[in-house]
């Protein structure tokens, strides 16, 4: 059941967290950035600030609370996190849990208006989808790779595979980049990338291939690309893939086949969420491997991110 007197934790909590990481993130001119992550039991959610915008997620965890206690429980939640990081409702979005069982997606949008914005981050514009996906389009806690791969993008020809929305590819092309080659099963996701290449008034050799990225490996030439960035799924099984992806078991036939495209001394940057991820780096084709899952954790993912980062070098 609910408890209306467990609200003072959440507030406390928020308060705390808030003073830190927003002090952070000021100092770092960053806007977009997490707040809260599944702190307190009571409240597993996540908050996560978008420019003057508020994105909520809640986790799939039985609670026990029947529809109307739990609207209440999640209402008042809202208003406290409004108060604290002094958001008007109207600018909360929130992701709820399915409860029709007859329906097959996990979350559900509490408000069925679609809001789209466009954020900032590093001087760089981004549409973010603040109601009809699960992700929002920009995942925050890459925010260190990206700007690694700006870094090191100038006169390079680059290879973005799973682009998703294609933020890899935007930072690689602001960086000077000289071919940007982003890949992703969803034509959803890659005009949502051509868009954000628009945005940000970036031009240049630019392509956005439509492909089941394990079938296009196969046709990619040798020692061709400078850098790649690989942020595959976990699992997938999608009707359009010729066969289903398990990454621990398909890493390494993926890495050996990315490092053949990639020039002697080029650099794949590859990470994953899977929790039990096992590297094994005696079957792959790379001069050297580095674990850099710390080096790429940012200030506001501290302690609960669950990702795994490598630098390969061929």
């Amino acid at each position: 059941m609910f408890d209306p007197s467990k609200l003072q934790m959440l507030e406390n909590r928020l308060v705390k967290v808030y003073r830190h990481i927003g002090k952070i993130a000021r100092r770092q001119n960053i806007t977009c950035y997490r707040v809260y992550d599944d702190d307190i039991n009571e409240f597993p959610f996540s908050v996560d600030r978008y420019d003057d915008h508020i994105y909520v997620a809640e986790y799939d965890r039985p609670h026990g609370m029947d529809e109307e206690t739990h609207e209440h429980w999640l209402d008042s939640s809202l208003e406290v996190v409004g108060k604290v990081l002094d958001v008007p409702l109207n600018k909360i979005w929130v992701k709820q849990r399915q409860r029709k069982a007859s329906r097959q997606e996990q979350y559900e949008k509490l408000s069925f208006e679609s809001h789209e914005v466009v954020v900032h981050e590093a001087g760089l514009k981004f549409k973010v989808n603040l109601s009809d996906y699960l992700d929002t389009g920009l995942f925050l806690d890459h925010r260190i790779t990206r700007g690694m791969v700006r870094e090191s993008a100038k006169d390079m020809k680059v290879l973005n595979l799973f682009c998703y929305t294609g933020s890899f590819s935007v930072y690689a092309a602001a960086g000077g980049a000289s071919e940007v080659v982003s890949v992703d099963l969803s034509k959803t996701y890659l005009a949502w990338a051509e868009e954000n290449m628009q945005l940000n008034d970036l031009k240049g050799n630019f392509q956005f291939v439509h492909a089941d990225v394990l079938q296009y490996l196969d046709t990619l030439p040798a020692d061709y690309f400078d850098l790649v960035v690989l942020d595959p799924p976990t699992f997938s099984n999608s009707k359009r893939m010729k066969e289903f992806l398990d990454i621990q078991r398909d890493h390494v036939s993926i890495l050996n086949k990315v490092l053949h495209a990639t020039k002697p001394g080029g650099v794949v940057y590859f990470s994953n969420n899977y929790r039990k991820f096992q590297l094994d780096t005696e079957q792959i084709q790379a001069g050297t491997i580095k674990d850099i899952t710390g080096q790429t954790m940012p200030f506001d993912f501290q302690q609960k991110l669950i990702r795994k980062c490598y630098k390969i070098t061929r």
